[in-house]
């Protein structure tokens, strides 16, 4: 498998070819399952004519050297094309072997050569085909039809003219197609294949579905709010394609050795033909000396990360970063939406005289209930957790700038700010607590100061554990916060969560240098939620896009953890350090047998037809070794370690 042209046939070429070429390349590439069959062919020809049959010579090598010349020529036609544009690569070690063995007349060898050049395609393509398994499941999965809803029934249609707005029948048992609201119906989707938790979603009207997820046993009626090509299964399908197409850093590293390692081979060849007198020997020493197990490995090991990735909710954007993931020893996190939920809980009630916390949060959470604020549902969670029934609500009102009014069983009722209160009502006012670090709204009640209600994001329950394992587990030296919300909430949160060095009140422009200072003294990664940390990813060392909300398509991220849940950048870092220790004790493992057979062919103890065979033994043992990136395993988790 020395041929450069199959061992770049991991990696999509569309980043360094035209589509034209590309085709062209896949229609030679069909060719091989057939060339290899007819070297095989006249190598078993040549064996049983010699030892069998004892037929003449002649009769069984005039097979071998058509197949040779069938094999080779396409290789040594583009060699010479590369050469005269002033390019050698690993390619010259495979077209010098052919043509050798046609000089020297060692046809049985040159067959042989072509045999596992042409034979090493199925194994490339099997190892491929395993490590990228879930990454084609998730592409066949993509729905193609949409039943749509219309004035005279229902109709098939192309998901492709599926409008905003459309509504659609979601069948039981089908994949949702588009992104939307359910209108009608209650059921379950199966969202697992996206979000990787094992739980059946319940569904009602009102709630929002996404593209990609399984219906359960009842009929849905939903409403699409975007159209499918920016559906969320879409935007994935579309980033792990280009995630294919992207050439890491991994193997540009490898096409540069390949070039050296070219030169070092020829010269221990020419090394072995002159000290040995045998130009056998420098035949033996080309068929031995190949660079694929440093460019097969490589590419191998990427896919079969990608793959694990994928199959824990993380869409790999930029197979390059994989690499540099686990080198990061600086670790900024955004706070809300990624150490915190971005939900507000009620964490304290004050309460003014003759009102007590039962009562001031049921006329709250019944004045709340007709509220968009995102406080309001912290109220309506406190109340229904406490079992408090809500009371009828007449005269709604809600003002921008003045918060929400209404008369609550026959109280007036007024929920607002501190501020706002201090301009309408200073003597009210006047009786409210010290303020407090975190959000809070005022109950006021019949005119009277009722309540003050405070609010925290709370972390997550993961975010100390996490926070305390990155640096004995992955090596992070430092760990910052970075937010633009308050001082006072940003210090809570940073002692909630075990964070030493916060930085509050912070514009994407600040965030934005404060990366770039980081990054320059070391490798540093950003994990935010994609809203509005596209400039601060982009300038770190690795960018991580967090949770539901965030854009997939956003250029700015290296990755995006789909699931809303630390743990998976835990996994995101462990999968990025297994592959990089595997695809390189796979390449330089792989080419440090590759030299010691050189130079054993260069002494004269391994004839060519051997160092073929030997050859394709360690370019197997490579690429199968890489292939143990794509099985899961314990190594995910830090506390398995």
């Amino acid at each position: 498998m020395v041929r450069a042209s199959n061992c770049h046939a991991f990696l999509p070429n569309s980043v360094l070819v035209s589509d034209d070429e590309h085709r062209g390349e896949e229609s030679a590439g069909g060719l091989e399952p057939y060339i290899a069959a007819l070297c095989l062919a006249a190598i078993l020809w040549r064996l049983a004519g010699a030892y069998l049959l004892h037929v003449p010579e002649a009769a069984t090598r005039w097979p071998l050297l058509i197949a040779i010349v069938a094999g080779g020529a396409p290789l040594v036609y583009n060699l010479a094309r590369r050469v005269v544009k002033g390019e050698f690569g690993s390619d010259l070690l495979a077209g010098l072997s052919i043509v050798t063995s046609i000089v020297l007349g060692e046809y049985l060898a040159g067959a042989v050569i072509v045999l596992m050049l042409s034979g090493g395609e199925s194994v490339e393509a099997f190892a491929t085909r395993r490590a990228s398994s879930v990454l084609n499941a998730l592409a066949g999965r993509m729905p193609h039809i949409a039943h749509r809803r219309t004035d005279s029934g229902i109709a098939d249609v192309n998901l492709n003219d599926v409008r905003p707005g459309d509504l659609l029948e979601v069948f039981p048992h089908e994949n949702c197609p588009v992104d939307g609201t359910v209108v009608e119906g209650h059921g379950t989707m199966d969202e697992s294949y996206l979000t990787g938790e094992p739980w059946l979603i319940h569904k009602a009207p009102g709630t929002t579905v996404i593209s990609g997820a399984i219906n359960g046993e009842a009929n849905l009626t939903i409403r699409v709010d975007q159209p499918a090509s920016d559906s969320r299964y879409a935007r994935i399908v579309r980033v792990m394609r280009e995630a294919e197409l992207r050439r890491p850093r991994f193997r540009r590293v490898a096409d540069r050795l390949g070039a050296w390692y070219t030169v070092f081979a020829l010269a221990i060849a020419i090394v072995g033909w002159i000290a040995g007198g045998s130009p056998q020997r420098f035949l033996a020493v080309l068929v031995i000396a190949t660079p694929c197990p440093l460019l097969l490995a490589i590419p191998v090991a990427i896919i079969g990360a990608i793959s694990v990735a994928a199959s824990r909710a993380i869409i790999i954007k930029d197979p390059a970063m994989l690499e540099r993931v686990g080198g990061c020893r600086t670790m900024i996190l955004d706070k809300t939406g990624t150490l915190t939920h971005g939900k507000p809980a009620l964490t304290e009630v004050v309460c003014g005289s003759g009102i007590d916390r039962r009562r001031a949060i049921q006329l709250a959470a019944s004045l709340e209930q007709y509220s968009k604020h995102p406080l309001a549902a912290s109220i309506l969670g406190a109340a229904h957790e406490q079992g408090i029934e809500l009371l009828p609500v007449s005269a709604i009102s809600e003002q921008a700038g003045r918060g929400l009014s209404g008369d609550v069983a026959g109280t007036s009722v007024e929920i607002t700010g501190r501020s706002k209160l201090a301009g309408a009502r200073p003597d009210v006012a006047a009786m409210l607590p010290p303020p407090a670090g975190g959000m809070e709204s005022i109950l006021v009640a019949g005119g009277e100061y009722g309540a003050t209600f405070r609010f925290r994001d709370a972390p997550r329950a993961d975010s100390r554990s996490f926070v305390r394992h990155l640096a004995p587990k992955h090596g992070v030296n430092r760990t910052m916060l970075l937010s633009g919300d308050r001082e006072s909430e940003v210090r809570y949160l940073a002692g909630e969560v075990g964070i030493t060095e916060a930085h509050a009140g912070q514009s994407p422009e600040e965030k934005l240098e404060m990366v770039k200072r980081e990054a320059a003294k070391a490798p540093t990664m950003f994990l935010g939620d994609g809203i509005n940390d596209a400039p601060a990813m982009q300038a770190a060392t690795v960018g991580i896009a967090f949770g539901q909300n965030s854009d997939v398509t956003a250029e700015a991220a290296d990755a995006v953890i789909l699931e809303p849940s630390l743990r998976k950048v835990d996994e995101l870092i462990h999968i990025g350090s297994r592959m990089k220790r595997i695809a390189l004790e796979s390449a330089v493992g792989g080419m440090v047998l590759s030299i010691a057979g050189m130079l054993v062919a260069a002494a004269g103890y391994l004839p060519p037809v051997s160092g073929a065979v030997a050859q394709e033994i360690i370019d197997l043992a490579a690429v199968l070794n890489a292939v143990r990136v794509a099985l899961p395993g314990k190594y995910l988790l830090s506390d398995e370690d």
